[in-house]
Protein backbone atom coordinates (compact mmCIF):
# COMPACT_ATOMS: atom_id res chain seq x y z
CA UNK A 1 0.00 0.00 0.00
CA UNK A 2 1.48 3.26 -1.14
CA UNK A 3 1.08 5.95 1.51
CA UNK A 4 1.58 9.62 1.85
CA UNK A 5 3.86 10.74 4.66
CA UNK A 6 2.78 8.63 7.61
CA UNK A 7 3.69 11.09 10.34
CA UNK A 8 4.61 14.75 10.38
CA UNK A 9 6.80 16.47 12.91
CA UNK A 10 5.63 19.61 14.63
CA UNK A 11 7.59 21.80 12.24
CA UNK A 12 5.87 20.22 9.27
CA UNK A 13 2.49 20.63 10.91
CA UNK A 14 3.17 24.31 11.38
CA UNK A 15 3.79 24.63 7.68
CA UNK A 16 0.10 24.00 7.08
CA UNK A 17 -0.89 27.11 9.04
CA UNK A 18 -2.05 30.05 6.93
CA UNK A 19 0.11 33.13 7.43
CA UNK A 20 -2.68 35.32 8.73
CA UNK A 21 -1.90 38.84 9.80
CA UNK A 22 -2.48 39.94 13.36
CA UNK A 23 -5.85 41.55 13.91
CA UNK A 24 -7.66 39.48 11.29
CA UNK A 25 -10.29 36.89 12.14
CA UNK A 26 -8.68 33.71 13.47
CA UNK A 27 -7.79 31.15 10.82
CA UNK A 28 -8.53 27.49 11.48
CA UNK A 29 -6.93 24.66 9.53
CA UNK A 30 -7.42 21.06 10.62
CA UNK A 31 -5.14 18.23 9.53
CA UNK A 32 -6.33 14.63 9.96
CA UNK A 33 -3.82 11.82 9.46
CA UNK A 34 -5.56 8.73 8.07
CA UNK A 35 -2.32 6.94 7.23
CA UNK A 36 -1.71 5.68 10.77
CA UNK A 37 -4.64 3.39 11.45
CA UNK A 38 -3.32 0.47 13.50
CA UNK A 39 -4.44 1.76 16.92
CA UNK A 40 -7.95 2.99 15.97
CA UNK A 41 -7.06 6.60 16.74
CA UNK A 42 -7.38 9.67 14.56
CA UNK A 43 -4.40 12.01 14.82
CA UNK A 44 -5.62 15.57 14.55
CA UNK A 45 -3.84 18.91 14.50
CA UNK A 46 -5.37 22.36 14.34
CA UNK A 47 -3.30 25.28 13.07
CA UNK A 48 -4.54 28.64 14.33
CA UNK A 49 -3.53 32.24 14.33
CA UNK A 50 -5.19 35.29 15.81
CA UNK A 51 -6.80 33.78 18.89
CA UNK A 52 -7.96 36.14 21.60
CA UNK A 53 -8.11 35.65 25.37
CA UNK A 54 -11.81 34.78 25.13
CA UNK A 55 -11.01 31.85 22.79
CA UNK A 56 -9.54 29.97 25.73
CA UNK A 57 -11.57 26.75 25.70
CA UNK A 58 -11.43 23.96 23.14
CA UNK A 59 -14.84 22.29 23.04
CA UNK A 60 -15.72 18.77 21.94
CA UNK A 61 -19.35 17.98 21.21
CA UNK A 62 -21.68 16.79 23.94
CA UNK A 63 -24.22 15.92 21.24
CA UNK A 64 -24.97 16.60 17.58
CA UNK A 65 -27.99 17.68 15.52
CA UNK A 66 -30.47 14.97 14.65
CA UNK A 67 -29.05 12.37 17.08
CA UNK A 68 -31.05 13.21 20.22
CA UNK A 69 -28.48 11.48 22.37
CA UNK A 70 -25.70 12.52 24.73
CA UNK A 71 -22.36 11.64 23.11
CA UNK A 72 -19.67 13.32 25.23
CA UNK A 73 -17.00 13.03 22.55
CA UNK A 74 -14.35 14.26 24.98
CA UNK A 75 -14.33 10.74 26.44
CA UNK A 76 -12.46 9.55 23.36
CA UNK A 77 -9.71 12.21 23.47
CA UNK A 78 -6.13 11.65 24.66
CA UNK A 79 -2.80 13.46 24.44
CA UNK A 80 -4.33 16.92 24.05
CA UNK A 81 -1.54 19.53 23.65
CA UNK A 82 -1.02 23.12 22.54
CA UNK A 83 2.12 24.84 21.19
CA UNK A 84 3.28 28.35 20.33
CA UNK A 85 4.83 29.38 16.99
CA UNK A 86 8.26 28.06 18.07
CA UNK A 87 6.87 24.68 19.03
CA UNK A 88 7.04 25.30 22.78
CA UNK A 89 4.31 23.68 24.87
CA UNK A 90 1.58 25.90 26.29
CA UNK A 91 -0.18 24.70 29.40
CA UNK A 92 -3.61 23.14 28.90
CA UNK A 93 -6.03 21.73 31.46
CA UNK A 94 -9.07 19.54 31.03
CA UNK A 95 -11.86 21.30 32.90
CA UNK A 96 -14.79 19.01 32.01
CA UNK A 97 -15.52 15.89 30.00
CA UNK A 98 -15.61 17.83 26.75
CA UNK A 99 -13.51 20.95 27.45
CA UNK A 100 -9.80 21.78 27.53
CA UNK A 101 -8.68 25.20 28.76
CA UNK A 102 -5.77 26.99 27.07
CA UNK A 103 -3.68 29.04 29.52
CA UNK A 104 -2.50 31.56 26.87
CA UNK A 105 -4.73 31.28 23.80
CA UNK A 106 -3.25 34.35 22.08
CA UNK A 107 0.10 32.51 21.90
CA UNK A 108 -1.30 29.25 20.55
CA UNK A 109 -0.45 28.30 16.97
CA UNK A 110 -0.98 24.51 17.04
CA UNK A 111 -3.31 22.18 18.92
CA UNK A 112 -2.83 18.43 18.62
CA UNK A 113 -4.71 15.46 20.03
CA UNK A 114 -5.62 11.88 19.40
CA UNK A 115 -9.23 10.79 19.33
CA UNK A 116 -10.32 7.16 19.35
CA UNK A 117 -12.86 5.88 16.90
CA UNK A 118 -16.24 5.34 18.55
CA UNK A 119 -17.07 1.99 16.95
CA UNK A 120 -14.32 -0.06 18.59
CA UNK A 121 -13.90 1.92 21.82
CA UNK A 122 -15.72 0.62 24.88
CA UNK A 123 -17.44 3.22 27.02
CA UNK A 124 -19.68 3.12 30.07
CA UNK A 125 -23.10 4.18 28.87
CA UNK A 126 -24.17 6.55 26.09
CA UNK A 127 -22.72 4.42 23.30
CA UNK A 128 -22.54 6.68 20.26
CA UNK A 129 -24.89 5.43 17.58
CA UNK A 130 -22.82 3.70 14.91
CA UNK A 131 -24.18 5.78 12.03
CA UNK A 132 -23.30 8.91 14.02
CA UNK A 133 -19.85 7.72 15.07
CA UNK A 134 -16.39 7.15 13.63
CA UNK A 135 -14.43 4.18 12.31
CA UNK A 136 -10.80 3.82 11.28
CA UNK A 137 -9.82 0.58 9.57
CA UNK A 138 -7.15 -0.60 7.15
CA UNK A 139 -9.26 -0.12 4.05
CA UNK A 140 -11.54 2.78 4.99
CA UNK A 141 -12.38 5.54 7.45
CA UNK A 142 -15.70 7.04 8.49
CA UNK A 143 -15.70 10.55 9.94
CA UNK A 144 -18.75 12.18 11.43
CA UNK A 145 -17.46 15.67 12.16
CA UNK A 146 -18.39 15.93 15.83
CA UNK A 147 -16.49 12.67 16.44
CA UNK A 148 -13.16 14.06 15.23
CA UNK A 149 -13.24 17.86 15.35
CA UNK A 150 -13.79 20.32 18.15
CA UNK A 151 -13.98 24.10 18.10
CA UNK A 152 -12.64 27.01 20.11
CA UNK A 153 -14.92 29.01 22.36
CA UNK A 154 -16.48 31.85 20.41
CA UNK A 155 -15.47 30.40 17.03
CA UNK A 156 -18.25 27.91 16.35
CA UNK A 157 -19.37 30.05 13.40
CA UNK A 158 -15.83 30.62 12.07
CA UNK A 159 -14.92 29.14 8.65
CA UNK A 160 -12.53 26.22 8.76
CA UNK A 161 -10.38 24.19 6.36
CA UNK A 162 -9.77 20.45 6.57
CA UNK A 163 -6.82 18.59 5.08
CA UNK A 164 -6.98 14.79 4.96
CA UNK A 165 -3.88 12.63 4.59
CA UNK A 166 -4.72 9.19 3.24
CA UNK A 167 -3.38 6.43 0.97
CA UNK A 168 -3.09 7.43 -2.65
CA UNK A 169 -5.49 4.74 -3.85
CA UNK A 170 -8.32 5.84 -1.54
CA UNK A 171 -11.40 7.73 -2.70
CA UNK A 172 -13.11 10.39 -0.56
CA UNK A 173 -16.85 10.98 -0.46
CA UNK A 174 -18.34 14.05 1.24
CA UNK A 175 -20.67 16.96 0.57
CA UNK A 176 -17.87 19.37 1.51
CA UNK A 177 -16.19 21.09 -1.41
CA UNK A 178 -12.43 21.12 -1.83
CA UNK A 179 -10.48 24.25 -2.79
CA UNK A 180 -7.72 24.34 -5.42
CA UNK A 181 -5.16 23.17 -2.84
CA UNK A 182 -7.17 20.11 -1.80
CA UNK A 183 -8.47 21.51 1.48
CA UNK A 184 -12.10 20.82 2.26
CA UNK A 185 -13.85 24.01 3.34
CA UNK A 186 -16.67 24.50 5.82
CA UNK A 187 -18.38 27.79 6.59
CA UNK A 188 -18.57 26.86 10.28
CA UNK A 189 -18.14 24.04 12.76
CA UNK A 190 -21.84 23.33 12.29
CA UNK A 191 -21.31 22.66 8.58
CA UNK A 192 -18.34 20.40 9.31
CA UNK A 193 -20.55 18.32 11.63
CA UNK A 194 -23.28 18.42 9.00
CA UNK A 195 -20.96 16.91 6.37
CA UNK A 196 -19.77 13.35 7.09
CA UNK A 197 -16.74 11.97 5.26
CA UNK A 198 -16.32 8.42 3.98
CA UNK A 199 -12.86 7.57 2.67
CA UNK A 200 -11.25 4.36 1.50
CA UNK A 201 -11.67 1.71 -1.14
CA UNK A 202 -15.00 2.98 -2.40
CA UNK A 203 -17.08 2.80 -5.53
CA UNK A 204 -18.75 5.92 -6.91
CA UNK A 205 -21.77 6.65 -9.10
CA UNK A 206 -23.01 10.05 -10.22
CA UNK A 207 -26.04 11.34 -12.04
CA UNK A 208 -27.76 14.65 -12.60
CA UNK A 209 -31.45 15.05 -11.91
CA UNK A 210 -33.15 18.27 -13.00
CA UNK A 211 -29.98 20.25 -12.36
CA UNK A 212 -29.07 18.55 -9.07
CA UNK A 213 -25.96 16.37 -9.02
CA UNK A 214 -26.51 13.12 -7.09
CA UNK A 215 -23.38 11.29 -5.89
CA UNK A 216 -23.24 7.87 -4.26
CA UNK A 217 -20.08 6.63 -2.52
CA UNK A 218 -20.09 3.06 -1.21
CA UNK A 219 -17.82 1.02 1.02
CA UNK A 220 -18.73 -2.67 0.82
CA UNK A 221 -16.55 -4.95 2.92
CA UNK A 222 -16.36 -7.75 0.35
CA UNK A 223 -17.41 -5.72 -2.66
CA UNK A 224 -20.92 -7.18 -2.92
CA UNK A 225 -22.68 -3.84 -3.29
CA UNK A 226 -21.66 -1.20 -5.83
CA UNK A 227 -22.69 2.44 -6.08
CA UNK A 228 -23.97 1.99 -9.62
CA UNK A 229 -26.41 -0.73 -8.48
CA UNK A 230 -27.71 1.51 -5.70
CA UNK A 231 -28.15 4.38 -8.14
CA UNK A 232 -30.20 2.24 -10.52
CA UNK A 233 -32.53 1.23 -7.70
CA UNK A 234 -32.88 4.83 -6.55
CA UNK A 235 -34.03 6.37 -9.83
CA UNK A 236 -37.78 6.07 -9.23
CA UNK A 237 -37.46 7.40 -5.68
CA UNK A 238 -35.54 10.45 -6.87
CA UNK A 239 -38.21 11.13 -9.48
CA UNK A 240 -41.00 10.88 -6.93
CA UNK A 241 -39.08 13.05 -4.47
CA UNK A 242 -38.48 15.72 -7.10
CA UNK A 243 -42.19 15.97 -7.86
CA UNK A 244 -43.11 15.88 -4.19
CA UNK A 245 -40.90 18.84 -3.24
CA UNK A 246 -41.34 20.70 -6.56
CA UNK A 247 -37.66 20.55 -7.59
CA UNK A 248 -34.78 19.84 -5.25
CA UNK A 249 -33.66 22.88 -3.24
CA UNK A 250 -29.98 21.81 -3.41
CA UNK A 251 -27.53 21.78 -6.32
CA UNK A 252 -25.70 18.67 -5.07
CA UNK A 253 -26.54 15.79 -2.76
CA UNK A 254 -24.28 12.95 -1.59
CA UNK A 255 -25.25 9.49 -0.35
CA UNK A 256 -22.57 7.72 1.73
CA UNK A 257 -23.05 3.96 2.21
CA UNK A 258 -21.10 1.70 4.56
CA UNK A 259 -21.90 -2.02 4.22
CA UNK A 260 -20.24 -4.37 6.68
CA UNK A 261 -21.22 -6.86 9.36
CA UNK A 262 -24.18 -5.15 11.06
CA UNK A 263 -26.95 -2.76 10.17
CA UNK A 264 -27.47 0.28 12.38
CA UNK A 265 -29.43 2.79 10.34
CA UNK A 266 -28.81 6.20 8.86
CA UNK A 267 -28.15 9.81 9.80
CA UNK A 268 -29.51 12.71 7.79
CA UNK A 269 -27.66 15.88 6.88
CA UNK A 270 -28.47 18.98 4.86
CA UNK A 271 -26.60 18.02 1.69
CA UNK A 272 -25.85 14.36 2.36
CA UNK A 273 -26.90 11.29 4.30
CA UNK A 274 -24.84 8.44 5.68
CA UNK A 275 -25.89 4.80 6.09
CA UNK A 276 -24.39 1.96 8.13
CA UNK A 277 -26.02 -1.21 6.85
CA UNK A 278 -25.41 -4.95 6.80
CA UNK A 279 -23.59 -6.24 3.75
CA UNK A 280 -25.65 -8.86 1.96
CA UNK A 281 -26.79 -9.68 -1.54
CA UNK A 282 -28.62 -6.75 -3.10
CA UNK A 283 -31.81 -8.67 -3.72
CA UNK A 284 -34.92 -6.77 -4.88
CA UNK A 285 -36.24 -6.87 -1.30
CA UNK A 286 -33.01 -5.53 0.19
CA UNK A 287 -32.70 -2.92 -2.53
CA UNK A 288 -36.20 -1.72 -1.67
CA UNK A 289 -35.29 -1.58 2.03
CA UNK A 290 -32.22 0.54 1.26
CA UNK A 291 -34.19 2.85 -1.03
CA UNK A 292 -37.02 3.25 1.49
CA UNK A 293 -34.49 4.38 4.07
CA UNK A 294 -32.88 6.75 1.56
CA UNK A 295 -36.25 8.34 0.78
CA UNK A 296 -36.65 9.30 4.45
CA UNK A 297 -33.17 10.73 4.82
CA UNK A 298 -33.32 12.53 1.48
CA UNK A 299 -36.49 14.42 2.47
CA UNK A 300 -34.47 16.14 5.19
CA UNK A 301 -33.39 18.56 2.43
CA UNK A 302 -36.75 20.15 3.26
CA UNK A 303 -36.79 19.82 7.01
CA UNK A 304 -34.68 20.69 8.87
CA UNK A 305 -32.49 22.19 6.07
CA UNK A 306 -35.14 24.62 4.82
CA UNK A 307 -37.56 24.61 7.77
CA UNK A 308 -35.98 24.78 11.23
CA UNK A 309 -36.02 26.81 14.42
CA UNK A 310 -33.20 28.74 16.01
CA UNK A 311 -32.54 25.72 18.26
CA UNK A 312 -31.34 23.85 15.17
CA UNK A 313 -29.74 26.82 13.41
CA UNK A 314 -27.64 27.84 16.42
CA UNK A 315 -26.97 24.36 17.69
CA UNK A 316 -25.79 23.96 21.26
CA UNK A 317 -22.91 21.46 21.19
CA UNK A 318 -22.11 22.16 24.85
CA UNK A 319 -25.42 21.27 26.45
CA UNK A 320 -28.02 19.05 24.73
CA UNK A 321 -31.02 21.27 24.01
CA UNK A 322 -34.19 19.66 22.62
CA UNK A 323 -36.61 21.22 20.15
CA UNK A 324 -40.34 20.78 20.57
CA UNK A 325 -40.71 20.38 16.80
CA UNK A 326 -39.36 16.86 16.47
CA UNK A 327 -42.81 16.04 15.04
CA UNK A 328 -41.81 18.18 12.03
CA UNK A 329 -38.18 17.12 11.63
CA UNK A 330 -38.73 13.36 11.94
CA UNK A 331 -42.44 12.52 12.06
CA UNK A 332 -43.35 14.61 9.01
CA UNK A 333 -40.23 13.42 7.18
CA UNK A 334 -41.17 9.76 7.72
CA UNK A 335 -44.71 10.50 6.52
CA UNK A 336 -43.33 12.25 3.42
CA UNK A 337 -41.00 9.36 2.57
CA UNK A 338 -44.03 7.04 2.45
CA UNK A 339 -46.39 9.42 0.67
CA UNK A 340 -43.92 10.38 -2.05
CA UNK A 341 -43.59 6.67 -2.85
CA UNK A 342 -47.36 6.09 -2.80
CA UNK A 343 -48.08 9.09 -4.99
CA UNK A 344 -45.09 8.31 -7.20
CA UNK A 345 -46.33 4.78 -7.92
CA UNK A 346 -43.54 3.02 -6.02
CA UNK A 347 -45.99 1.72 -3.38
CA UNK A 348 -49.47 0.40 -4.02
CA UNK A 349 -52.27 1.02 -1.56
CA UNK A 350 -52.10 -2.41 0.19
CA UNK A 351 -48.35 -1.94 0.78
CA UNK A 352 -48.99 1.54 2.18
CA UNK A 353 -51.70 0.16 4.47
CA UNK A 354 -49.28 -2.53 5.68
CA UNK A 355 -46.67 0.09 6.51
CA UNK A 356 -49.30 2.10 8.38
CA UNK A 357 -50.35 -1.00 10.30
CA UNK A 358 -46.75 -1.72 11.32
CA UNK A 359 -46.30 1.82 12.59
CA UNK A 360 -49.44 1.56 14.70
CA UNK A 361 -48.36 -1.84 16.05
CA UNK A 362 -45.09 -0.24 17.17
CA UNK A 363 -47.11 2.49 18.89
CA UNK A 364 -49.11 -0.17 20.73
CA UNK A 365 -45.95 -1.10 22.62
CA UNK A 366 -45.18 2.46 23.70
CA UNK A 367 -46.55 4.60 26.52
CA UNK A 368 -49.91 5.87 25.26
CA UNK A 369 -49.79 8.82 27.66
CA UNK A 370 -46.49 10.05 26.23
CA UNK A 371 -47.29 12.92 23.86
CA UNK A 372 -45.14 13.65 20.82
CA UNK A 373 -44.22 16.99 22.37
CA UNK A 374 -43.11 15.29 25.59
CA UNK A 375 -41.12 12.78 23.54
CA UNK A 376 -39.31 15.68 21.87
CA UNK A 377 -38.55 17.56 25.06
CA UNK A 378 -37.27 14.45 26.89
CA UNK A 379 -35.40 12.99 23.91
CA UNK A 380 -32.01 13.41 25.60
CA UNK A 381 -33.09 11.67 28.80
CA UNK A 382 -33.20 7.92 29.53
CA UNK A 383 -36.99 8.18 29.90
CA UNK A 384 -37.45 9.88 26.55
CA UNK A 385 -34.90 7.63 24.91
CA UNK A 386 -37.12 4.64 25.59
CA UNK A 387 -39.95 6.30 23.66
CA UNK A 388 -37.85 7.87 20.94
CA UNK A 389 -38.44 5.29 18.19
CA UNK A 390 -42.12 6.20 18.25
CA UNK A 391 -41.42 9.52 16.52
CA UNK A 392 -41.03 7.49 13.31
CA UNK A 393 -44.25 5.61 14.03
CA UNK A 394 -46.86 7.52 16.00
CA UNK A 395 -45.16 10.72 14.75
CA UNK A 396 -45.55 9.67 11.11
CA UNK A 397 -49.16 8.52 11.58
CA UNK A 398 -49.98 11.84 13.25
CA UNK A 399 -48.53 13.67 10.25
CA UNK A 400 -50.66 11.47 7.98
CA UNK A 401 -53.77 12.52 9.90
CA UNK A 402 -52.72 16.17 9.73
CA UNK A 403 -52.43 15.81 5.95
CA UNK A 404 -55.97 14.37 5.74
CA UNK A 405 -57.38 17.18 7.88
CA UNK A 406 -55.69 19.85 5.75
CA UNK A 407 -56.96 18.27 2.54
CA UNK A 408 -60.47 18.08 3.95
CA UNK A 409 -60.48 21.74 5.00
CA UNK A 410 -59.13 22.85 1.60
CA UNK A 411 -61.41 20.62 -0.49
CA UNK A 412 -58.46 18.50 -1.57
CA UNK A 413 -56.29 21.34 -2.81
CA UNK A 414 -53.76 21.99 -0.02
CA UNK A 415 -52.48 19.18 2.15
CA UNK A 416 -49.41 18.86 4.34
CA UNK A 417 -47.15 18.57 1.27
CA UNK A 418 -48.28 21.94 -0.06
CA UNK A 419 -47.95 23.70 3.31
CA UNK A 420 -44.47 22.25 3.87
CA UNK A 421 -43.34 23.38 0.41
CA UNK A 422 -44.68 26.89 1.10
CA UNK A 423 -42.82 27.04 4.42
CA UNK A 424 -39.64 25.80 2.75
CA UNK A 425 -39.73 28.71 0.32
CA UNK A 426 -40.58 31.24 3.01
CA UNK A 427 -37.79 30.26 5.39
CA UNK A 428 -34.99 28.39 3.62
CA UNK A 429 -31.54 27.43 4.95
CA UNK A 430 -30.63 30.88 6.26
CA UNK A 431 -33.86 31.86 8.04
CA UNK A 432 -35.06 30.11 11.19
CA UNK A 433 -38.60 30.12 12.47
CA UNK A 434 -39.16 31.05 16.15
CA UNK A 435 -39.17 27.89 18.25
CA UNK A 436 -41.94 29.03 20.59
CA UNK A 437 -44.28 30.40 17.92
CA UNK A 438 -44.25 27.81 15.15
CA UNK A 439 -47.47 26.04 16.11
CA UNK A 440 -49.23 29.43 15.92
CA UNK A 441 -47.47 30.30 12.65
CA UNK A 442 -48.53 27.02 11.06
CA UNK A 443 -52.11 27.46 12.29
CA UNK A 444 -52.31 31.07 11.06
CA UNK A 445 -51.34 30.11 7.53
CA UNK A 446 -53.81 27.19 7.43
CA UNK A 447 -57.00 26.93 9.51
CA UNK A 448 -58.03 27.50 13.16
CA UNK A 449 -58.97 23.81 13.37
CA UNK A 450 -55.30 22.90 12.93
CA UNK A 451 -54.49 24.60 16.23
CA UNK A 452 -56.95 22.23 17.88
CA UNK A 453 -55.27 19.29 16.10
CA UNK A 454 -51.86 20.33 17.46
CA UNK A 455 -53.25 20.71 20.99
CA UNK A 456 -54.91 17.31 21.01
CA UNK A 457 -52.51 15.04 19.13
CA UNK A 458 -49.05 16.60 19.39
CA UNK A 459 -49.01 18.69 22.56
CA UNK A 460 -51.22 16.15 24.29
CA UNK A 461 -51.67 12.42 23.81
CA UNK A 462 -55.33 11.95 22.94
CA UNK A 463 -56.09 8.72 21.06
CA UNK A 464 -55.54 9.23 17.36
CA UNK A 465 -58.85 9.58 15.40
CA UNK A 466 -57.97 6.87 12.90
CA UNK A 467 -61.50 5.66 12.05
CA UNK A 468 -62.89 9.17 11.78
CA UNK A 469 -60.12 10.56 9.59
CA UNK A 470 -59.65 7.64 7.21
CA UNK A 471 -63.42 7.46 6.76
CA UNK A 472 -63.14 10.92 5.17
CA UNK A 473 -61.18 9.14 2.40
CA UNK A 474 -63.60 6.24 2.07
CA UNK A 475 -61.15 3.94 3.87
CA UNK A 476 -62.40 1.65 6.65
CA UNK A 477 -60.18 1.13 9.69
CA UNK A 478 -60.55 -1.84 12.04
CA UNK A 479 -58.44 -1.77 15.24
CA UNK A 480 -58.32 -5.56 15.76
CA UNK A 481 -59.75 -8.87 14.52
CA UNK A 482 -59.58 -12.15 16.43
CA UNK A 483 -58.46 -15.01 14.15
CA UNK A 484 -58.91 -17.98 16.50
CA UNK A 485 -55.42 -19.17 15.53
CA UNK A 486 -52.76 -19.95 18.12
CA UNK A 487 -49.19 -18.67 17.70
CA UNK A 488 -46.11 -18.89 19.90
CA UNK A 489 -44.85 -15.76 21.62
CA UNK A 490 -41.98 -14.61 23.82
CA UNK A 491 -44.15 -11.97 25.46
CA UNK A 492 -41.74 -9.09 24.98
CA UNK A 493 -39.64 -7.32 22.34
CA UNK A 494 -35.93 -6.60 21.96
CA UNK A 495 -34.43 -3.19 21.21
CA UNK A 496 -31.29 -1.10 21.67
CA UNK A 497 -32.52 2.41 22.49
CA UNK A 498 -29.31 3.44 24.25
CA UNK A 499 -26.80 1.25 22.46
CA UNK A 500 -27.44 -1.69 24.80
CA UNK A 501 -29.64 -4.71 24.10
CA UNK A 502 -32.80 -4.32 26.16
CA UNK A 503 -36.33 -5.70 26.43
CA UNK A 504 -39.53 -3.73 26.03
CA UNK A 505 -43.28 -4.29 26.13
CA UNK A 506 -43.04 -7.12 28.66
CA UNK A 507 -46.46 -8.74 29.10
CA UNK A 508 -47.82 -9.67 32.56
CA UNK A 509 -47.07 -13.41 32.24
CA UNK A 510 -43.39 -12.80 31.49
CA UNK A 511 -43.22 -10.03 34.11
CA UNK A 512 -44.39 -12.56 36.69
CA UNK A 513 -41.30 -14.60 35.84
CA UNK A 514 -39.11 -11.62 36.77
CA UNK A 515 -38.48 -9.75 33.50
CA UNK A 516 -39.07 -5.99 33.43
CA UNK A 517 -39.14 -3.34 30.73
CA UNK A 518 -35.70 -1.89 29.99
CA UNK A 519 -33.76 -4.79 31.50
CA UNK A 520 -30.40 -5.12 29.75
CA UNK A 521 -29.94 -8.56 28.19
CA UNK A 522 -26.44 -9.98 28.72
CA UNK A 523 -26.70 -13.63 27.67
CA UNK A 524 -29.01 -16.26 26.18
CA UNK A 525 -28.62 -19.76 27.65
CA UNK A 526 -25.20 -18.78 28.98
CA UNK A 527 -23.87 -17.39 25.69
CA UNK A 528 -22.90 -13.72 25.89
CA UNK A 529 -24.99 -11.40 23.73
CA UNK A 530 -23.67 -8.29 22.00
CA UNK A 531 -25.25 -5.97 19.49
CA UNK A 532 -23.01 -7.61 16.92
CA UNK A 533 -24.15 -11.20 17.50
CA UNK A 534 -27.68 -10.58 18.80
CA UNK A 535 -29.42 -11.09 15.49
CA UNK A 536 -27.86 -14.50 14.95
CA UNK A 537 -28.23 -15.78 18.53
CA UNK A 538 -31.72 -14.47 19.22
CA UNK A 539 -33.01 -16.02 15.99
CA UNK A 540 -32.60 -19.38 17.75
CA UNK A 541 -35.60 -18.47 19.89
CA UNK A 542 -37.72 -18.84 16.76
CA UNK A 543 -36.89 -22.55 16.74
CA UNK A 544 -38.47 -23.12 20.15
CA UNK A 545 -42.01 -24.42 20.56
CA UNK A 546 -44.68 -23.34 22.99
CA UNK A 547 -43.75 -24.59 26.46
CA UNK A 548 -40.00 -24.77 25.75
CA UNK A 549 -37.79 -23.00 28.30
CA UNK A 550 -34.68 -20.86 27.98
CA UNK A 551 -32.51 -18.66 30.18
CA UNK A 552 -31.84 -14.95 29.93
CA UNK A 553 -29.10 -13.26 31.93
CA UNK A 554 -30.08 -9.67 32.53
CA UNK A 555 -28.65 -6.59 34.22
CA UNK A 556 -30.97 -4.38 36.24
CA UNK A 557 -29.59 -1.42 38.13
CA UNK A 558 -26.12 -2.97 38.18
CA UNK A 559 -27.29 -6.34 39.46
CA UNK A 560 -27.09 -9.43 37.26
CA UNK A 561 -29.88 -11.99 37.38
CA UNK A 562 -30.56 -15.25 35.56
CA UNK A 563 -34.20 -15.75 34.62
CA UNK A 564 -35.88 -18.98 33.53
CA UNK A 565 -38.45 -18.12 30.88
CA UNK A 566 -40.66 -20.09 28.55
CA UNK A 567 -42.33 -19.70 25.20
CA UNK A 568 -46.11 -19.60 25.44
CA UNK A 569 -49.08 -19.57 23.12
CA UNK A 570 -51.43 -16.73 22.42
CA UNK A 571 -54.26 -16.08 20.02
CA UNK A 572 -53.21 -14.40 16.81
CA UNK A 573 -54.91 -11.06 16.52
CA UNK A 574 -54.75 -9.07 13.31
CA UNK A 575 -54.40 -5.45 14.26
CA UNK A 576 -54.83 -2.13 12.50
CA UNK A 577 -56.52 -3.21 9.29
CA UNK A 578 -57.28 -0.75 6.50
CA UNK A 579 -59.36 -1.38 3.38
CA UNK A 580 -61.26 0.62 0.82
CA UNK A 581 -64.92 1.17 1.61
CA UNK A 582 -66.88 -0.01 -1.41
CA UNK A 583 -69.79 2.15 -0.31
CA UNK A 584 -67.74 5.36 -0.22
CA UNK A 585 -69.57 8.50 -1.29
CA UNK A 586 -68.44 10.54 -4.31
CA UNK A 587 -67.15 13.20 -1.92
CA UNK A 588 -65.03 10.63 -0.06
CA UNK A 589 -63.68 9.20 -3.32
CA UNK A 590 -62.81 12.68 -4.57
CA UNK A 591 -60.88 13.46 -1.39
CA UNK A 592 -59.14 10.08 -1.57
CA UNK A 593 -58.04 10.82 -5.14
CA UNK A 594 -56.52 14.12 -4.01
CA UNK A 595 -54.83 12.34 -1.10
CA UNK A 596 -53.32 9.70 -3.38
CA UNK A 597 -52.23 11.92 -6.26
CA UNK A 598 -51.33 15.41 -4.96
CA UNK A 599 -47.85 15.96 -6.41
Amino acid sequence: MKKLTAALGLAALLAFAPDAEAGKSPSLTYLVNLNERADDQFRVSLEVKGLKPENNVYQFAATAPGTYQTMDIGRFVTDFKAFDKKGRAIEVKQISTNQWELSRPEKVRTITYRIAETWDTKVKGNQVYWMCGTSLEQDHALINGQGVFGYLKGLQAQPMRIKLQYPQEWLVGTALKADKDGYYTATSYDQAVDSPILAGKLTKAETTYNGTTIDIYTYSKTGKIKSEDLMQNMTSMLGAANKFVVDFPVDRYTFLYHFEDMGWGAWEHSYSSEYVLKEQDLTPAYAKYVTDMASHEFFHIITPLNIHSEVIEQFNFVEPTPSQHLWLYEGTTEWASDMMQLRGGMLDLPAYFQDLSEKLSYDDNMDKNYSILKLAMTSYTPEGNRQYGNIYNRGAVTAALLDIRLLELSNGKRGLREVINELSKEYGPAKAFPEKDFFDIFTARTYPEIGDFFNRYIKNAEPLPLSEYYAKLGIAYTPAVNTGLKVKSLGYNFGAPDGKLRVASVNPEVAAAGLKDFDEVLALNGTALTLQNAGQLLSKLNDLNAGDTYKLTINRDGQQQELNLKVFEKEKIQKHLFKLNEQATPQQVALRNSWMHNM
